[in-house]
């Protein structure tokens, strides 16, 4: 299965690179400061599809001062309103489906974030200036987020009479709490990158002009470890979340007789690269 194309990225405002193990995803967008549209989220969710086996680590960033300032708004225009999104899809237009119809839709536009949390690779987001609604659920939806000094998170839905409906919400009641999580959405109050270090929603915090360095190695970081155990660990840590401690141990003791087993068949028994 073929990926988007160059052409189909750049149209939505995103680009792909791969280096080795390591994949790029750069919203590239910045006059719009990097606003999210369907278009973008349908093909971040092709981007999904289509990864490359070899992908260890996929690093999503923005260019220009803002990692994103959220959903494009005039996909929010009234439904009276001629102006239209700029990939053609609007809020008017999406309600002129049945109840069902919109969340289908919306279940798709959830693709282009869920997809992070794919256990065959690790995904990092590094972010900088403003990560708002859409934005800041990009981020969540990633493994770790290392953050510049000048960032800033901001659950903004509720104030625009919306809710989080990208996935973050499940990233963020783990990372702080159901009461915090609560506070931060309903008031939809800024989270500096201070706060985001003290509540583990921000894994660093590095002076702006590091961002890019500091992230890079820690994706290089990353790839020191063995690449099954890496995957297998993924995934018993994101289960190990919500299941109870007897299906858990169930999950860690078959994943360590996979990994055993894998050692033992090879020949020389030495350590395997991530």
């Amino acid at each position: 299965m073929a990926g988007p194309s160059e052409a189909e990225l750049q149209s939505a405002g995103l680009r792909f690179t791969q280096s080795g193990p390591i994949a790029e995803i750069t919203l590239c967008r910045p006059e719009r400061r990097n606003t999210q549209s369907p278009a973008m989220w349908r093909a971040l969710a092709a981007l999904g599809q289509t990864m490359p086996t070899d992908i260890r680590v996929v690093i999503v960033r923005a260019e220009g001062r803002s990692f994103s300032a959220g959903l494009d708004r005039s996909m929010l225009k009234d439904p009276a309103s001629p102006h239209e999104a700029a990939d053609g899809e609007t809020i008017s237009g999406l309600l002129d489906g049945s109840d069902m119809t919109v969340a289908r839709t919306i279940r798709e536009y959830q693709d282009g974030f869920l997809f992070l949390r794919n256990s065959n690779f690790i995904s990092i987001a590094a972010v900088q200036g403003h990560a708002v609604g859409a934005g800041f659920q990009l981020a969540l939806a990633c493994d770790l987020r290392v953050v510049a000094e000048d960032a800033t998170f901001c659950m903004k839905e509720v104030a625009l009479g919306l809710v989080p409906d990208l996935t973050g919400l499940t990233p963020l009641v783990r990372q702080v709490g159901y009461g915090r999580a609560l506070e931060i959405c309903v008031t939809a109050r800024n989270v500096v990158a201070k706060e985001a270090l003290s509540l583990g929603l921000a894994h660093s915090v590095v002076p702006v002009n590091d961002l890019e360095s500091e992230t890079r190695a820690m994706a290089h970081t990353l790839l020191q470890a063995d690449t099954a155990a890496a995957r297998e660990v993924k995934q018993l840590v994101q289960s190990a979340e919500v299941l109870h401690v007897e299906h858990q141990r169930q999950l860690e003791a078959a994943a360590q007789t996979r990994l055993l087993r894998a050692r033992s068949a090879t020949a020389d028994g030495s350590d395997r690269g991530f």
